[in-house]
């Protein structure tokens, strides 16, 4: 038998039993001593037994990922709610430092980021807390969750190493972080029973001992032994070895497995570790998915079988995802697995996970309940049905300006740079968004010329005097294009970011790191250009692309084909709702090309319906109002003829 959930106190009770004890020792006039000490609480390990043990009782954990930054934050208690329905008694929170920490100097603790609230959150579902705070993540964001200005202050820097410039920003970082949740770990009375050092570190391949045993010296300062400290790494060659730190709990992640490939990992975690409990801190329940891909799906019935056979085998059981949101604004990341082939993840992060992305249980969700509750006893709380969803009528959207219109540069763009050689974004100290590179082109000999970019990340629309000519990509290995003699002479590049690599590779700088060159004789000679006007688009202060769809309605941009061929065209439309009616939607972009929506002054995400397998854009009804609602887009490519915007009531994920 495994773990009975009846054996703990829920944490609510807790907290009230805390205050009751307090109220009379002030009456009675003890002192702390004789009413607090938490209760005598702790969590330790009992390696003889292969059991964790929380308040001198045997102790057993099946939890899940929620990742709050892919969440409103007016949705996560309803969310964390229904993982506890799940029959899960802990939850995984990953921290994401780009997040909280986006300029050196900046942080932000509120809204979307407000990460006591998560943990108050998980406290009111009766949820122990897991905590995983890096500080590289990868999760499938934007660089891993590492802030992009630790490029721009220390270009070369050498991150997820002992490299003394990282490290003291690590120290910082961690002491503005953590100094918060000390008081929520386990034995000062809160949810947080276990605490992550680093993630996957032996996939990263530096083996860098000093750079662990900094962050184990580090995270100390905070647990103060309150909650465990552990490592996960992947069951493959020395990986456990590489990310393993003394002292420190070990445990492993895999996904879909026949039995003899668990009993295979084990193995592997035993020869590493050969006492304490087993667990699996990332059982996959889907898999992350890239443009210009199918929807990586994985089906249920496999996975039931592999998560029988790991709670028959005394695991602890950690699912990643169990519930995975969106990639809002511009923080999705992207992979190249080694391969050196650069690929994109989508919006969405619905990752085939047992709640979808907008927080509803699916097939999973009720497979994977039944099956946990033949080994822990299943919490009195009800699984919610799945929430209604709105379709609405089409809106029209009217194009409004295209990006390189004088006014808009003068209100969205930074102010020029002037440089003879190209410029990054990370030297430019801008995070995501886009980059105008401009120079004026030769005096062409040759009909045509090749042009090329050396080291474009990650995609590029060429346009000749503000006329589209085509676009090279780094995700297709494309870099140059021809160039016909007497297009004109002003030559345009703008570049997209489309999201930093997010596993293993950490250097991604953005923008052209090489430089650009045109073929103006017979091979093999290459002119590079330069005299270059560098303007950046951010698109960090959503009230700059709100004040030109005040001022500006001219129609500029687009052809009669819905082509956006003077450069990218801003969209607007308004969404029309009645109380009654207001619940979660799916924006249809099905027609459209490639860019980003926001909503009511919200960045939603970055859209790509031409290609897949993505078309739907998830709209949490939290970010509409009764009445109007403002809809901006951004296009980069093409709109429909007739410039309307669709919703629906389910998602469209597998379209490729």
């Amino acid at each position: 038998m495994g773990f009975k959930r009846n054996h703990k106190i829920g944490l609510g009770v807790v907290i009230i039993v805390a205050i009751v004890g307090l109220t009379l020792g002030l009456v009675l006039g003890l002192d702390d001593s004789s009413i607090t000490n938490e209760e005598g609480r702790s969590f330790t390990i009992d390696y003889d037994r292969d059991t964790f043990v929380m308040d001198g009782k045997d102790f057993r954990y099946v939890a899940g990922s929620f990742h709050y930054f892919r969440a409103l934050p007016q949705t996560w208690r309803t969310k964390l709610k229904t993982l506890r329905a799940g029959g899960l008694n802990a939850v995984d929170l990953y921290v994401q430092w780009s997040l909280h920490n986006p300029k050196e100097n900046q942080y932000v603790w509120d809204g979307i980021a407000n990460i006591t609230d998560v943990i108050e959150a998980a406290i009111e579902a009766d949820l122990y807390v897991i905590l995983r705070p890096g500080p590289y993540i990868c999760a499938e964001i934007d660089n891993g969750g590492l802030p992009y200005w630790l490029f721009t202050k220390y270009p070369g820097i050498q991150v997820r190493t002992s490299d003394a410039n990282y490290t003291k920003e690590v120290a910082v970082w961690y002491e503005k972080l953590l100094s918060q949740l000390t008081r929520y770990m386990y034995g000062n009375g809160g949810p947080i029973i276990m605490v992550q050092l680093e993630n996957e570190y032996g996939a990263f391949g530096k083996c860098d001992k000093q750079y662990l045993n900094f962050l184990k010296e580090e995270t100390e300062k905070y647990t103060e032994g309150k909650a465990i400290m552990f490592t996960v790494d992947r069951p493959y060659g020395d990986e456990m070895e590489c990310g393993q730190v003394p002292g420190v709990f070990v445990t492993t992640d895999f996904g879909l497995m026949t039995d003899e490939e668990v009993d295979i990992h084990k193995a592997k975690l035993r020869s590493v570790q050969p006492n304490g409990p087993l667990v699996n801190t990332e059982f996959y329940t889907g898999w992350l998915t890239h443009w210009q891909e199918s929807n990586q799906r994985r089906p249920a019935e496999p996975l039931a079988k592999t998560l029988r056979k790991m709670l028959s085998d005394g695991w602890n059981v950690d699912f990643y995802m169990y519930f995975g949101g969106t990639n809002f604004g511009f923080w999705a990341g992207a992979n190249d697995w080694g391969l050196g082939k650069y690929m994109a993840d989508i919006t969405s992060y619905d990752y085939d996970a047992p709640m979808d992305e907008a927080g509803d249980p699916t097939m999973k969700y009720t497979i994977f309940r039944d099956i946990i509750g033949e080994y822990i006893d299943l919490p009195a709380v009800r699984v919610p049905d799945r929430a209604p969803k709105m379709t609405h009528d089409p809106i029209s959207m009217a194009s409004v300006d295209s990006l390189f219109s004088t006014n808009s540069r003068n209100i969205l763009g930074s102010p020029e740079r002037k440089s003879n050689f190209l410029m990054t974004f990370e030297e430019l100290n801008q995070n995501s968004g886009f980059v105008l590179y401009e120079t004026t082109l030769p005096k062409l000999t040759r009909d045509p010329s090749q042009l090329t970019i050396n080291e474009l990340r990650d995609r590029a629309q060429i346009y000749v005097d503000e006329f589209y000519i085509g676009t090279l990509s780094r995700e297709n290995n494309i870099n140059n294009l021809p160039i016909s003699a007497g297009w004109g002479s002003k030559l345009s590049i703008f570049v997209e970011n489309q999201g930093r690599i997010n596993f293993d590779v950490l250097d991604d700088y953005k923008g052209i790191l090489g430089n650009v060159t045109i073929q103006i004789y017979d091979e093999p000679y290459y002119k590079e250009l330069t005299d270059w006007t560098i303007t950046g688009y951010s698109f960090e202060n959503l009230n700059q692309l709100k004040q030109i769809t005040d001022t500006v309605s001219d129609g500029q941009g687009v052809n009669g084909r819905g082509m956006a061929i003077h450069g990218p065209v801003i969209f607007k439309g308004k969404l029309d709702i009645g109380s009654s009616s207001i619940q979660d939607t799916y924006i249809d972009m099905t027609g459209w090309g490639k860019g980003f929506i926001v909503v009511n002054g919200f960045k939603l995400g970055r859209y790509w319906p031409v290609i897949g397998p993505q078309v739907t854009m998830y709209l949490p009804k939290e970010l509409l109002n009764e009445g109007s609602n403002e809809i901006i887009l951004v296009e980069l490519q093409r709109a429909p003829t007739d410039k309307l915007l669709h919703f629906t009531d389910s998602a469209i994920l597998d379209e490729a």
